[in-house]
């Protein structure tokens, strides 16, 4: 009995995936769960950035042009798939080939790794799986509609899965605006892009990496446990309110 009361207090280190860790957002995740204690497998194109984090395990894999990654973890307790693409271009200029990026990175990929995944999260405590989205989908910003496109289908496979999982697995997304990290970097290439951006949002400044890593491993942990099928606005305030 004393044991188990002892476990409400003890935070017991588990074991987590992440798509996508090895730059921006799951670079900073990974960090963070790396730090609380945690077991990390890091799945992504490149391994270099994680030199030096102990606790790290990589499986080498190209969310674009392979298909479910060989998941060699026989417990997981959570998974965030954080790789992305930012294709904004006029839509007279946008191709089939485009559509089909957007989609084959930000829906099949996650689909993917979650079905490489699902045998393991079975075995997890409370296991938690997060997505990503954008504020795009509901705001309905110009040069966005391939990547609107796939990021709305990303916020109905969130919802669809949370369903299907519950009550076993929770399923959550966060849809930020742009973040300062090397995917917006064409978008935020200099100071006054920072600067007119920034402008756009009502807390006066563009996201960075630990903003949305925060809420990530919040969704991650047994803290966000009564959480599923939610779509989370971590973006400035611009989704959801009008300086006039």
């Amino acid at each position: 009995m004393l044991s188990k009361r002892l476990n409400k207090y003890i935070k017991m280190p588990k074991n987590y995936l992440v798509a996508g860790g090895s730059s921006g957002i799951g670079l900073d995740l990974v960090k963070r769960l790396v730090n609380g204690g945690h077991q990390v497998t890091v799945v992504s194109r490149t391994s270099d950035s994680l030199q030096g984090l102990s606790g790290v395990h990589h499986i080498t894999h190209d969310f674009a042009t392979e298909g479910q990654p060989a998941i060699d973890v026989d417990v997981l307790d959570g998974v965030a798939y954080c790789p992305g693409t930012i294709n904004l271009k006029p839509f007279r200029g946008l191709k089939e080939k485009d559509f089909l990026n957007d989609y084959r990175v930000n829906v099949l990929g996650a689909i993917s790794c979650i079905q490489a995944a699902t045998s393991a999260l079975k075995k997890g405590t409370n296991p938690s799986i997060v997505l990503f989205s954008t504020v795009a989908v509901t705001q309905g910003m110009k040069y966005h509609a391939s990547i609107a496109a796939a990021k709305g289908a990303v916020e109905g496979l969130t919802r669809s899965l949370a369903a299907e999982f519950a009550p076993d697995m929770r399923v959550n997304c966060i849809a930020p605006s742009v973040v300062d990290t090397p995917l917006a970097g064409r978008i935020l290439s200099n100071d006054d892009r920072k600067e007119a951006s920034a402008k756009r949002h009502p807390l006066g400044r563009v996201g960075n990496a630990e903003d949305i890593a925060a809420m990530a491993e919040f969704l991650l942990s047994e803290q966000s446990g009564w959480m599923t099928g939610q779509i989370l606005g971590i973006d400035g305030g611009m989704s959801a309110l009008r300086m006039l």
